[in-house]
């Protein structure tokens, strides 16, 4: 209830503005243009939104897959670190938006420029949150397994991947909010369906409130996105802490 009551007062400035200020529709839409629009082009706005989504889902499993494989791999190998974690910046050192048009060439106007795009975006969170969570298991741990005389491989997986996962939850939050960022510039740069292509061609057609149409949509799909994967995830990790407790005086 307490989203829907956001949602509506936020709607209600929003047509309030309109009407105090008197913006012209190209400019500034009233929402109730936006829900004709939306009511309008719902089939359209639908078969991009599909186009958009597979595109948001595959790079999101691509950059987890990647990002934890990283992670992995700078926690178990010690000497390869000075040569990967220089490349695990320079990833994020470059504008994404540099590098889109590069993508659009190399993989084309596809779905495979896109997912390469948000699989860019997605593999920096989930790798940093990863591998800083294998590097802060608790000291004591570390001790009781060097005193079993476990095997590093066993400290890996027995220890520091478990209590690294919650960490991991973290990047996995981070990644499901970022995640449409990756494919919406990549529609922006060339493509010919998906949300961001259906809002390029709005804007140059002065379309606007087509275009605040489709945001609404892909923002629906992004909360949708976000909320999905923080219930998975808090299912996946019962452990994991919700809210900070007050101290016991």
């Amino acid at each position: 209830m307490r989203g829907i009551i956001a949602a509506a007062g936020l709607i209600a400035l929003w047509q309030g503005f309109v009407w105090i200020t008197q913006v012209p529709p190209f400019l500034l839409p009233s929402p109730w243009r936006v829900a004709e629009a939306l009511l309008a082009r719902w089939d359209s706005l639908l078969q991009n939104a599909l186009v958009t989504g597979a595109e948001i889902l595959l790079g999101l499993l691509l950059g987890t897959l990647l990002g934890c494989a990283a992670a992995l791999t700078l926690a178990a190998w010690r000497g390869g670190r000075r040569w990967l974690l220089p490349l695990l910046l320079v990833s994020q050192a470059v504008p994404v938006f540099a590098i889109a048009p590069l993508l659009t060439l190399w993989f084309g106007f596809g779905m495979a420029s896109k997912v390469a795009m948000a699989t860019l975006i997605i593999f920096f969170p989930v790798a940093t949150a990863f591998y800083d969570g294998l590097r802060r298991t608790e000291p004591g741990w570390l001790d009781l397994a060097a005193t079993m005389d476990a095997t590093p491989a066993a400290v890996l997986w027995r220890l520091r991947v478990p209590a690294a996962l919650p960490a991991l939850a973290s990047g996995l939050r981070v990644a499901a909010a970022v995640a449409p960022i990756g494919a919406v510039v990549g529609e922006w740069v060339g493509a010919s369906a998906g949300l961001g292509y259906m809002m390029l061609h709005a804007n140059g057609r002065s379309q606007t409130d087509v275009m605040f149409a489709a945001l609404l949509v892909l923002a629906l799909m992004a909360l949708a996105l976000w909320f999905c994967m923080d219930r998975l995830l808090r299912r996946a990790i019962p452990w994991q802490p919700d809210q900070l407790t007050e101290p016991v005086r």
